[in-house]
């Protein structure tokens, strides 16, 4: 055999992708669980299987996520730009954005009909739409794309969970101002996530809504017209809802609503874990420091990454938004979460548990400078109080 051929063989050895098929089985089966608890219930005529997809997301995923453990090994460069190249884990994100509505909609009929009794009604409500909340993941990935396919198919992800103004909002907002007091997606230290959420999701739709305005107007354009890309979105919502109520009646509005509010409260948790305290340091001319890998949380968990398509390598993401998620990369300088998004979100309900984890995280980022930190304002004193003084 030739040296040629003989490397040509060890090239593709370096590029297979040991997670490659892991990545639709691991989310396809995470996000039908709405769809097993109704099998389930329908079948045993009990209400407990309604808690199955929140089991899994606070606890089984968390749980495999400490036994299964972490991967921080990267690819080499040739591998990563073969795998960008592979359409397969594009199809994988294509394949797998149905599913998000299929549960919605089940989960919606399930709980008109009223089989089951109110808890158990709302335990499934929320257990689905926090699952479904993965749909801006996918309309993440495919908002990042330039073409207009790509684009579209952004819009039908967020479209389902009603959050079509996430794409401009994260792109020309979040990813210019990401951790900087300006940045309404960036947690900030001694904050709670129920104080971010009252600032983010206005904030966000607010600043939106100003960076389409703008662009639309440049471009001598109607803000209220067919051109608006926030109402692009927002138009599939409307209709699948519009069809969900003529189909099942008013009674499904609410719970329509619900699980809206519920996805949106999802994503408000992911990003305030994601760049929670962390703070780009000010230049002289008054612009911040590029962002760098240090100034995003990071997971290497390897369970919560497939379901989420990589999303906790936040780091790479902030340094090269166009790279896809299969070749996202770990930085060693980056911060590191104590686990995966899942267990995060769960902590980060419960403030006092958050931030005795998290706040001293941030000061050993800080090299126990206050002062280096992105500070809520309200819990200045009280920070000062315990971290007034750099170590």
């Amino acid at each position: 055999m030739s040296a040629e051929i003989a490397s040509g063989i060890e090239d593709k050895e370096k590029f297979a992708d040991p997670k490659r098929y892991l990545w639709p089985f691991s989310y396809a089966l995470a996000a039908i669980t709405p769809l097993i608890a109704i099998v389930l219930s329908q079948a045993s005529g009990s209400a407990w299987p309604a808690l199955i997809p929140l089991i899994v997301i606070f606890a089984l995923i968390p749980l495999l996520d400490t036994i299964v453990g972490e991967d921080k090994n990267n690819l080499s460069e040739a591998a990563l730009k073969s795998m960008a190249e592979d359409k397969f884990y594009m199809g994988v994100v294509y394949a797998v954005l149905p599913i998000g509505y299929v549960t919605f909609i089940a989960t919606i009929a399930y709980v008109v009909a009223g089989p089951l009794p109110f808890w158990a009604d709302m335990a499934l409500l929320l257990g689905t739409a926090t699952m479904n909340g993965s749909m801006i993941t996918i309309g993440h990935e495919l908002g990042h794309k330039t073409d207009p396919l790509n684009r579209l198919m952004a819009k039908f992800a967020l479209g389902s969970v009603g959050y079509g103004h996430f794409t401009v909002e994260h792109n020309l907002g979040h990813h210019r101002n990401v951790s900087t007091p300006e940045d309404c997606a960036s947690g900030r230290l001694g904050e709670s996530v129920y104080s971010f959420a009252m600032r983010e999701i206005p904030g966000a739709l607010k600043g939106a809504w100003a960076i389409e305005r703008r662009r639309l107007e440049k471009r001598g354009q109607k803000v209220w017209s067919r051109h608006n890309e926030i109402l692009q979105p927002a138009a599939i919502t409307v209709s699948v809802a519009v069809a969900l109520v003529l189909v099942l009646g008013w009674k499904a509005l609410p719970w329509i609503v619900l699980h809206h509010a519920v996805a949106w409260f999802g994503l408000t948790l992911v990003n305030y874990i994601e760049h929670y305290g962390l703070l780009r340091a000010r230049r002289e001319n008054g612009r911040y420091a590029p962002c760098e890998p240090r100034h995003s949380w990071n997971a290497n968990h390897i369970v919560s990454n497939l379901v989420q398509f990589h999303l906790q390598r936040h780091s790479d993401h902030h340094s090269h938004p166009a790279r896809p998620y299969q070749t996202l990369r770990h930085f060693d300088g980056a911060p590191q979460l104590p686990t995966g998004y899942p267990g995060c979100m769960f902590m980060a309900m419960i403030p006092p548990l958050w931030f005795r984890v998290m706040n001293p995280k941030v000061m050993a980022w800080a090299e126990g400078d206050l002062e280096r930190t992105n500070i809520h304002p309200p819990a200045r004193e009280k920070l000062l109080a315990r971290w007034g003084e750099p170590e």
